[in-house]
């Protein structure tokens, strides 16, 4: 087994190879190390970026985003365009090495989500992200991120918990995350770069009740996917935002092995402390947003943003007591969500019904 190990990441490194080899001919032909060395402090910041990508259901992009646009101060269309540059090293990266360590993943949201976001993410990033007022992509994400936070921090002990390790044909599931991606591709990631991986892992970890060490891979790879679709579009449209490549050159190195050690480093740690922390941070940039943001809320703003924060809470409050509702009726039948067993999901599906109709 250590040897079938050692073999299987033989690939990994291949990537690595592969990817510092382009890098270096980036550097060196095109004269670029200046460039690099301007842009150092986004490397430093996306040192632990890179590392909560890979032990948390957050991509790269979730710490870049707030520091190109909060930090210093630079268009929230620029930390969308950095979050698919960088994450399709980083998230791709991780996902190598999820990959060649076979680690178990819940497939059947997987393959829906993976569907979702190939059908709507090109859709959104060409016709509805150029709609969204600049200041719009800012609150979107530090609502969404923020309400992620807080979520986390007081139902972490729930979350953390759960020992499901997911049904690969469940049909409720591919459904679910079929809506997931789908929805997420077009309004979410197409707007901030980032979005669909803590979606995907809020319905494994709330819906489908699935243990972390399951869902936070799950979600790594749908974000590696929908990242690299994003730099696809741009680059075949030439719509990128100036100063992203002075930012990538210098954040990939260090994202193409950050994201693959918060995978492994995550393993030995646990991943409730990573949790923690990166719950706060989320809080702390939706008030630093908020802050930076003070006179556009002025009058009602500011109820909009609390207003929106609700609604997500309540969202993944509602997810949660489907889940929970779900459990119980397995358990009823008789099924022990073991691997092998087949989830009850009648109620689920009926949601889902309603929902779409």
């Amino acid at each position: 087994m250590r040897y079938l190990a050692q073999h299987s990441l033989r690939y990994w490194f291949a990537w690595l190879l592969l990817f510092y080899g382009v890098w270096l001919f980036l550097i060196v032909q095109g004269d670029n190390l200046t460039l690099a060395l301007e842009h150092g402090s986004m490397a430093l910041a996306m040192a632990l970026g890179s590392y909560a990508a890979g032990s948390t259901p957050m991509g790269g992009g979730t710490i870049g985003f707030p520091v190109l646009v909060l930090l210093f101060d630079m268009p929230a269309s620029l930390g969308r365009d950095f979050s698919f540059a960088v994450q399709s090293i980083g998230m791709v990266s991780a996902s190598i090495f999820i990959f060649c360590r076979r680690q178990p993943l819940a497939w059947s949201m997987l393959r829906g989500a993976l569907l979702g976001a190939l059908l709507t993410t090109p859709m959104g990033i060409l016709w509805f992200a150029p709609l969204v007022p600049e200041l719009w992509v800012k609150l979107s994400f530090a609502v969404l991120w923020g309400s992620f936070g807080v979520f986390h921090l007081y139902r972490l002990g729930e979350i953390t918990d759960c020992e499901y390790s997911g049904d690969p044909q469940c049909p409720t599931d591919f459904r679910v995350g079929l809506l997931l991606g789908a929805f997420a591709g077009f309004c979410v990631v197409a707007v901030t770069g980032v979005g669909v991986d803590m979606l995907v892992y809020a319905a494994l970890v709330l819906l489908s009740r699935v243990d972390l060490k399951v869902a936070i891979p799950t979600s790594v790879v749908v974000m590696a996917f929908c990242s690299v679709l994003g730099v696809g579009v741009k680059s075949l449209t030439g719509d990128w935002q100036p100063d992203v490549f002075g930012n990538w050159l210098a954040a990939a190195p260090v994202v193409a092995l950050g994201a693959p050690l918060g995978v492994f480093a995550v393993s030995l740690l646990g991943r409730k402390p990573t949790l923690l922390i990166v719950a706060f941070l989320c809080v702390v940039q939706l008030l630093w947003t908020c802050i930076s943001v003070g006179e556009a809320l002025q009058g009602y703003g500011g109820y909009l943003v609390l207003l929106a924060l609700l609604c997500c809470l309540a969202g993944f409050e509602g997810l949660r007591a489907l889940g929970l509702r779900r459990e119980r009726g397995d358990r009823s039948s008789g099924d022990t969500r073991g691997s092998e067993g087949e989830s009850k999901s009648t109620e689920v599906d009926a949601v889902l019904v309603q929902t779409a109709e």
